[in-house]
């Protein structure tokens, strides 16, 4: 069995962070692993409450896992302080960690920004030429192309002037109201659409980890850039079409939607 490993915040709600990235790893067929960045107090409504591990524990729980069970891929989500993202740099390169997806998880899809300036430009100089591909939303994109983002033409240019930047992937995702549901992969002086569609379900918290875990599960399984950007689309869509709804705020989809079996049944379900 392949095996993927994520890095990023706990969410105690389960809908995004580590426990969106374990779901989708298991459900896209890969043994998840974890090394949590720090432990948050949230739900569908809000965060209340975050505390950061130490940048020695996080680096203690990547050894844990490279040392036993070498991962075949491992995404990166939210990191929002400077030494942690130099602590997981200096491990990854240590290891030589391979099918490296990055989450840059920077601005909030009210716009606000969730990491500092300076971690902003820790992520840029220490884990962004680590990376095979990086999957930033417009709001992200824009800071890091440093310039606003309008059109199709406009994401085009911005995944152009990032992946030059940082010598890699760049998967800008639309949405925020541009381009309905439709990603830019860009690479190599060449870029590709893969179009989506929009389906209305407003309970959307934890689609970016959800896909970059798609795509880090698939990469670990052997599949192309390509096929595993195009797998992982077709999976958070059909997590989002399974139209869960939980919680009084944007609630989580249906991570575990084409698990169907013995154990998934509910007391006085029939066997179909």
């Amino acid at each position: 069995m392949k095996t993927a490993l994520t890095i990023a915040g706990s969410d105690s709600s389960g809908g995004a962070g580590i426990q969106a990235d374990m779901k989708t790893m298991i459900t896209n067929g890969v043994y998840a692993m974890s090394a949590i960045t720090a432990l948050t107090a949230q739900n569908t409504t809000g965060v209340t409450g975050i505390m950061e591990v130490s940048p020695e524990f996080l680096g203690q729980q990547m050894d844990a896992v490279f040392e036993d069970i070498y991962p075949d891929a491992v995404k990166i989500g939210m990191v929002s302080s400077s030494p942690l993202i130099i602590k997981i740099a200096e491990k990854l390169k240590a290891y030589n960690a391979k099918n490296i997806v990055v989450d840059p998880v920077m601005v909030a899809t009210s716009g606000s920004k969730l990491i500092s300036d300076d971690a902003i430009g820790t992520l840029k100089d220490e884990l962004f030429p680590l990376a095979c591909i990086l999957t930033p939303n417009i709001p992200e994109a824009e800071v890091l192309s440093d310039m606003k983002i309008a059109s199709e033409e406009d994401m085009i240019e911005a995944a152009k002037k990032i992946s030059e930047t940082y010598h890699c992937a760049v998967l800008c995702k639309g949405g925020h109201q541009l381009n309905d549901a439709n990603d830019l992969l860009y690479r190599d002086g060449e870029y590709k659409w893969f179009y989506g569609k929009r389906i209305d379900n407003s309970n959307t918290h934890g689609t970016g980890c959800t896909l970059s875990s798609a795509i880090a599960s698939n990469l670990a399984k052997g599949f192309d850039l390509d096929t595993s950007v195009e797998r992982a689309k077709a999976y958070i869509s059909g997590a989002l079409a399974a139209m869960l709804d939980l919680g009084a705020g944007s609630g989580p989809m249906d991570h575990g939607f084409d698990l169907k079996g013995e154990y998934t049944k509910e007391a006085g379900e029939e066997q179909k």
